[in-house]
């Protein structure tokens, strides 16, 4: 048996995702930018995701724009906005706990003149929201806060931060990095006051090395990728029609029956976390129910280091991420678990379980059963 549990990392692709790719690839292959026959068909295939993204976050066309992936339209969210309106003041308020392709952005702009504050979470992972409020200064532009955390699956108070901007009367731009968000849950940015929302494909059964970003129309953005002029002159370089039409395909089908999806992940989810609680000395750092995401689960296993659990899994095909697996091929300390105020021996052993709408309750009786046959062995390894 095989247990996939690392979904959060990435996803297989759906069927129709790939056949549609292949489609674009080897039959209608043109560049969107011609002007004949064969760029006019490619170019419908880029109107067509766009108008299938547009209807599942309920906003024009025109706010969407095609990047490389959730790194990229963090970085032109974050620097985009922070440049097109430095003269109106240099300070961004964000977490502690958002992911580096948001954390680095924002190193890279306090390196360059920008104020940062980093917001401390509390021992679920989210943020105060009074501590949000308390933050905002006359300098303040942007907030930048994920709608949900990588790695433990603590869903911060959106709705609520973006009350506070609104009743703060400050001209305050409020960035989503929505990456593990989006096709999980509904989120319809205009309603609940958010700016700019960051996606990537490869998270919700799409391809790899594509995603998009959502500006509210008339944000002031600079755009941080210049050439040819596409997509209004906001991320040039010719558009990658088979990883569009693609993603297009999977946002398609990432919110139909959306509710039922969410729903039997939440069930998987919390029927892994009974299961887990089974094993001696171990930490479930997520929320069961709707407290948390309905596709993480962050479990310490005391005694027993990530690595040497993941890498003893994979011999029985079972594949898991070390904390994330953004982090997981570096010797660093998770800057979330620290920041949620876990215990010392917890922190290098932690192991991310994240699941999808194909996972079964027959693949985590597997994974247990695994886990708790190797448990015993394991913690002797560790202090052998």
């Amino acid at each position: 048996m095989e247990a996939y549990f690392d979904n959060s990392a990435t996803t297989k692709v759906e069927e129709s995702v790939k056949d549609i790719m292949v489609k674009t690839m080897m039959e209608d292959y043109g560049n969107p930018s011609s002007l004949h026959m064969r760029g006019v068909e490619a170019e419908q295939y880029v109107k067509k995701a766009r108008e299938i993204i547009a209807s599942t976050l309920k906003c024009q066309e025109k706010e969407i724009y095609f990047t490389s992936g959730g790194t990229e339209s963090n970085n032109m969210a974050l620097i985009g906005v922070a440049m097109a309106n430095k003269r109106r003041g240099n300070h961004i308020i964000t977490t502690s706990v958002e992911h580096p392709s948001v954390s680095m952005p924002l190193k890279y702009l306090e390196d360059n003149g920008f104020e940062i504050t980093r917001l401390p979470v509390d021992g679920t992972g989210r943020i105060s929201p009074e501590d949000f409020k308390n933050a905002i200064k006359d300098t303040t532009i942007m907030a930048s806060v994920m709608y949900v955390n990588n790695e433990v699956g603590a869903i911060e108070p959106i709705d609520e931060i973006a009350d506070i901007i609104k009743r703060s009367g400050r001209d305050i731009i409020f960035h989503v990095d929505a990456i593990q968000a989006y096709g999980k849950m509904k989120i319809y940015p205009k309603r609940q006051g958010i700016d700019l929302l960051s996606v990537s494909g490869h998270k919700v059964h799409g391809p790899k090395g594509i995603g998009f970003i959502y500006i509210k129309d008339k944000i002031k953005v600079n755009p941080i990728i210049f050439g040819g002029g596409q997509q209004k002159g906001m991320r040039s370089g010719t558009e990658n029609v088979p990883g569009i039409a693609g993603l297009g395909e999977a946002c398609r089908i990432a919110y139909k029956d959306i509710d039922e999806k969410a729903a039997a992940m939440t069930e998987i989810k919390d029927y892994f976390i009974d299961r887990v609680n089974e094993i001696d000395g171990v930490k479930v750092n997520s929320a069961k129910g709707s407290e948390g995401a309905p596709h993480i689960a962050s479990v310490s296993f005391e005694g027993i280091r990530s690595e040497v659990l993941l890498h003893s899994l994979e011999d029985k095909n079972i594949y898991v991420s070390a904390g994330s697996a953004c982090s997981s091929n570096k010797k660093s300390v998770s800057s979330t678990l620290k920041s949620m105020g876990i215990e010392e021996k917890y922190l290098d052993s932690t192991v991310r379980f994240s699941f999808s709408s194909y996972s079964t309750k027959e693949e985590v009786d597997y994974t247990i059963e695994t886990i708790k046959s190797l448990a015993a062995m394991l913690r002797l390894y560790k202090h052998s």
